[in-house]
């Protein structure tokens, strides 16, 4: 099995080698300018020291020396706080919402005009009212993204609930399972893996909010540092935080999946 994720591993990196081969070979050329797209090598040398800035600074008896500030590493943690609360949030409402609107059509009926109107409605359209709500900082950016991180999981979850198989229903019912242990015992177990591939969704949505709120909103974070190198036309800062939110997001939609795959052990097609 390792075998062969390490070989999956070397296929997957075959094109993005090429293509960071060619993107150095057109740098080298000259046929782009260098301010609009810098070469690979100096994205590279930018990544690190944004990753590891040497910044000169004085200690108390007046000796210069060089410290590190880790700038990136600061953007990286406020970035991540501001997804875990939002996405919190939003998983937070979605999921009891779900599961009521899933089990009773009722409550479904009461809900779901409200739920399809607000829906198609971008997050990033909520800025203004979110500024103007929560002023500046986190508020308005962890309000942006529990919108975000919401409709997923609440879509997810309804599908879920509402797409359980009947055979299972009329099993339970047979054995004469009452309501509460219905829902317990064989909904809401059926309903998992939905449930879970609307939480990777959704924290994916909340990663893509966080990056365009942090630009309006904060002083800090992957977003705001992109920003603020736009503003120097600083393309290599602009390419090498790029870079760190691809990392970033990669590194969180594996840990998501791996934890599905965990909790989905049972589950047929999964067990190995």
């Amino acid at each position: 099995m390792k075998t062969w994720n390490l070989r999956e591993l070397g296929i997957g990196m075959v094109v993005p080698l090429l293509a960071i081969a060619l993107w150095q070979w057109v740098a080298w050329a000259g046929l782009v300018n260098p301010q609009v797209l810098p070469a690979p090598l100096d994205v590279g040398r930018k990544w690190v020291e944004y990753l590891l800035p040497l910044a000169p600074a004085a200690d108390e008896g007046g000796w210069l020396k060089w410290a590190l500030s880790g700038e990136l590493v600061v953007d990286t943690i406020a970035s991540l706080y501001r997804v875990v609360v939002g996405f919190a949030i939003g998983a937070g409402l979605a999921l009891p919402l779900g599961l009521a609107m899933g089990a009773s059509p009722a409550v479904y009926a009461w809900f779901n005009p409200l739920v399809q109107i607000l829906r198609p409605i971008p997050p990033i359209a909520y800025i203004p009212l979110a500024i103007l709500w929560f002023g500046l900082g986190n508020p308005p950016a962890v309000f942006l993204i529990a919108l975000g991180a919401f409709f997923p999981v609440l879509m997810n979850t309804i599908a879920g609930v509402r797409q359980v198989d009947g055979i299972y229903l009329r099993a339970a019912r047979s054995l004469g399972a009452g309501r509460t242990t219905m829902f317990v015992r064989v909904i809401l177990p059926a309903a998992v893996p939905y449930i879970l591939s609307g939480v990777r969704i959704g924290i994916g949505t909340a990663f893509i909010v966080v990056i365009v709120s942090e630009m309006i909103a904060v002083n800090n974070g992957l977003g705001y540092r992109i920003l603020e190198a736009r503003e120097y036309f600083w393309s290599d800062k602009i390419i090498a935080g790029m870079i760190s939110i691809g990392l970033l997001g990669l590194a969180i939609d594996i840990g998501v999946n791996r934890l599905n795959n965990y909790l989905l052990r049972w589950h047929r097609g999964l067990e190995h």
